[in-house]
């Protein structure tokens, strides 16, 4: 097996050499039509039609030998017609060998890119196999990526391998449903498969093949159809994304939680913070105390009280510039104050104890906001 750099070597020196037939085919392509033109004029010139005097042209620069169209008995026809001969049968042959070099050198260069890349996934060790390189399998490979965690692509589409290739990824094109092809991937050296596409049938299948060559690997199917999950997990998989769950569930997430994002940021201290939290299943997030809402008014006690133990205050910003950490019990929540809480469980049901709306107080047999 050649090291790195001797394929690196010899394809590099193959892209080198192939611009030169390239060349060549082009010069030879160029020099034909020159002397197609300038032979046929001459014919033209001693009087031939412009359909004898091509079709004599043509016969004679490919060497057909069906004959003669018009008789060639003067001696201008006689030179015109021995130059065309030597001009053009030359420039034939020249092409020919240009034509055998260029298919030749791009095998050539195609099954050096192929031997490097079976050299580059033989080397994997403990990687993690993405299968789809659709919109998720592209976030997925950048992501990765960043994580500096060895990773290989099967795609079986030709164009999106190539894409891949040249955002500098491992790409192998291939079915992914095949078992030879999993094997060729690692399965069996893989701690992670990831089976990304956007056809049920063909994530449920793969991960049966998987499961089936690899007990011990970790996979992560992706579903579309609510009635996907459990198949998926019936099939071997031990996750199961819906990535049209998880859309819905961010927007909602943006609706009760506005103030997060503007507030936390992706990046610094207090994103840190928010990923610490998140590797021990909590969350933190911001919700603002709008006028007339449930805990308007109310006291963090009572906040965390109805809450039943989804959240907890550690913080309260006054729209005054007051910030309170860590506030008691008796700290009463004001219209505006923005309120920083850790979040354990569901996101959701936290975020809509302040998002709902004060219930009216009944006073006798009316009710008063």
């Amino acid at each position: 097996m050649k090291s790195d750099g001797e394929l690196s070597a010899l394809t590099q020196g193959a892209n080198s050499v192939l611009g030169s037939p390239l060349r060549m085919l082009t010069g030879t392509l160029i020099y034909e039509l020159a002397v197609f033109i300038v032979s046929t004029c001459g014919f033209l010139f001693a009087g031939w039609p412009m359909g004898d005097a091509s079709y004599m042209v043509l016969l004679t620069i490919f060497s057909v030998g069906y004959g003669e169209i018009r008789p060639v008995d003067t001696t201008f026809l006689r030179l015109w017609t021995s130059g065309t001969i030597i001009l053009g049968c030359t420039g034939m042959i020249v092409m020919t060998g240009a034509l055998v070099q260029v298919f030749t050198l791009f095998q050539f260069r195609r099954l050096l890119g192929l031997d490097r890349m079976m050299t580059e996934i033989d080397k994997l060790e403990g990687h993690v196999i993405i299968c789809g390189y659709g919109r998720i399998g592209v976030q997925l490979a950048k992501a990765l990526t960043e994580a500096k965690r060895p990773f290989m692509i099967l795609e079986r589409d030709v164009a999106k391998a190539e894409d891949a290739k040249a955002q500098g990824f491992l790409c192998m094109v291939g079915e992914a449903t095949h078992e030879e092809t999993l094997k060729v991937a690692g399965i069996a050296r893989a701690t992670v498969l990831a089976s990304v596409l956007p056809d049920d049938a063909a994530n449920v299948f793969i991960t049966l093949s998987a499961r089936n060559l690899n007990p011990k690997i970790e996979i992560i199917a992706r579903g579309e159809a609510p009635t996907t999950e459990n198949k998926l997990f019936h099939a071997g998989a031990d996750k199961v994304v819906m990535p049209t769950h998880i859309g819905a569930e961010r927007i909602v997430e943006m609706i009760l939680y506005p103030v997060t994002g503007s507030l936390l940021g992706e990046d610094g201290e207090m994103a840190s913070v928010r990923r610490n939290l998140h590797d021990l299943g909590l969350d933190l997030e911001v919700v603002e105390a709008l006028p007339g809402g449930a805990l308007t008014g109310e006291t963090v006690g009572e906040a965390e009280r109805r809450g039943n133990g989804a959240f907890f205050v550690v913080q309260v910003d006054r729209s005054s510039g007051q910030s309170i950490e860590h506030p008691g019990e008796d700290v009463t929540i004001e219209a505006g104050d923005r309120i920083m809480l850790v979040v354990r469980g569901s996101r959701l049901s936290a975020g809509a104890v302040f998002s709902a709306a004060k219930a009216p107080v009944r006073h006798g047999r009316t009710f008063v906001s």
